[in-house]
């Protein structure tokens, strides 16, 4: 219950994160042809339409319960192949899309707390302290806006640094997918069905925080040097 307004926030960080992502798929995969995402309502940024009960509450709850960066998955966006104008190359920039639209936004988001730095000596104080004691370890009307935008630059970063791992049915898997030969890309799509097996045996090994975590030392850096 102490964390109970850190987790609030990430969760809420999250939720605009996945929608953008899940939107930017849509929005793509519509303006290379294909209406089916805009047809379903799922070209926005309305969480509620993008919701796997566990891939979006359930993992993610989990995760920022015991204090790991927050990923998920949420419902896939569908696309019709034989829509695209390219049918080889569309379904890779579709994929890329997602990604693409996190890195974004956590550029965005990183550029306006650096000017929040300029303008707010005790940044680096407060940011520290929310650190090492979570949302509750600052005070001051700042604090709340100050956890949410680092949230939302920290978790866009990690969702599209975790999407582009080349893991079924993670959007790099579909990348690699569109560079393979014919003959290979079969093989590749049957990887599938172990896809979440491999996920978890690298969420378990610690692996994945591994693969993550010079991105968030790095955010940090920016944001703390």
């Amino acid at each position: 219950m102490v964390r109970l307004p850190e987790i609030v926030i990430q969760l809420l960080a999250f939720a605009l994160a996945l929608s953008v992502h899940e939107s930017a798929h849509g929005w793509v995969a519509d303006r290379l042809g294909d209406p089916t995402a805009r047809w379903l309502g799922r070209i926005t940024l309305n969480p509620i339409k993008h919701i796997d009960p566990i891939g979006t509450v359930l993992f993610p709850l989990m995760l920022a319960a015991v204090g790991a960066p927050i990923i998920g998955w949420a419902k896939p966006v569908p696309f019709v192949t034989r829509n695209l104008k390219n049918q080889r190359r569309d379904p890779a920039l579709v994929a890329l899309a997602g990604p693409a639209s996190n890195l974004a936004l956590a550029v965005v988001v990183t550029a306006v707390l650096l000017v929040v730095k300029t303008v707010m000596p005790s940044f680096r104080t407060l940011l520290t302290a929310m650190l090492e004691h979570g949302a509750l370890g600052a005070t001051g009307v700042a604090a709340p806006l100050v956890y949410l935008l680092f949230s939302l630059a920290t978790v866009n970063m990690v969702l599209a640094v975790f999407n582009l791992i080349p893991i079924p049915p993670l959007d790099g898997s579909h990348v690699v997918g569109a560079l393979l030969p014919t003959r290979l890309h079969w093989q590749w799509v049957q990887l599938g069905r172990y896809g979440f097996l491999l996920l978890f045996a690298l969420l378990w090994t610690g692996f994945l925080g591994v693969i993550l975590r010079p991105f968030v030392t790095g955010l940090l850096w920016i944001l703390l040097s």
